[in-house]
């Protein structure tokens, strides 16, 4: 009977696993390949609106809520193909797409016997394709609604921010044969905070100083 006692391990996506942030770059990819020139003035036009919402202060749940209105109307079919073609694109020369560190980290968990979990408030389609190909065994991010094989605009819960919190809760909470102090989080950014404090290994992926500096004032909390 082995003696390794079982754990989770969550990991962010967008600028944690990957270098890119999924959803912008999947929106203009999608845009120009269906509308060519006029999809890349619509994209330019999509993010100064994001850029002035981040600087006005709107929550990221809000922005995400926003970015997910530009897909009302649109076939759930056709997005999922364009959605493998950005992938087999962006990882076709197998540089600069993924942060290797986090998905050395993330292999390595995954031969130790962790059940690995991406956490994100991207979409299935951009998700299930990488969740493939590192191996992970489920997904936990925003779901747009689906009425009669189309999006409706519109999403239930964006797994954002304390988003993501309550999603990693439940699957704790349903693993009442795991300790949530041998489960690990990786993220980039303090807003993935109430996620890596609910695990006893979180880790600070990049250089977000106010991330790095609260964990560290965490670990000294604990210790002190």
């Amino acid at each position: 009977m082995s003696d390794v006692r079982p754990y989770l391990v969550f990991s962010d996506v967008d600028e944690t696993l990957i270098t890119v942030k999924s959803m912008f770059d999947f929106l203009r990819y999608q845009l120009v390949r269906q509308h060519g020139d006029a999809g890349e003035v619509r994209y330019e036009r999509i993010m100064a609106m994001v850029h002035n919402m981040a600087g006005d202060g709107a929550p990221r749940a809000d922005i995400n809520r926003f970015y997910y209105r530009h897909y009302a109307d649109q076939s759930v079919e056709t997005i999922g193909r364009l959605a493998e073609d950005w992938f087999a694109e962006r990882t076709a020369s197998r540089r600069g797409f993924y942060i290797e560190a986090t998905r050395e980290a993330l292999s390595a968990h995954r031969a130790a016997g962790a059940t690995v979990v991406l956490v994100s408030g991207s979409f299935p389609p951009l998700l299930e394709p990488l969740a493939r190909e590192v191996g992970a065994d489920a997904v936990l991010c925003t779901r747009p609604i689906v009425a009669d094989g189309r999006y409706t605009g519109e999403v239930a819960t964006p797994v954002i921010g304390t988003g993501k919190s309550t999603a990693v809760l439940g699957v704790l909470e349903s693993r009442p044969d795991v300790d949530p102090r041998d489960c690990w989080a990786y993220g980039d950014h303090v807003s993935d905070l109430p996620m890596l404090e609910l695990v006893g290994h979180p880790v600070a992926v990049g250089e977000n100083q106010e991330l790095r500096q609260r964990l560290a004032d965490r670990v000294r909390g604990v210790t002190a």
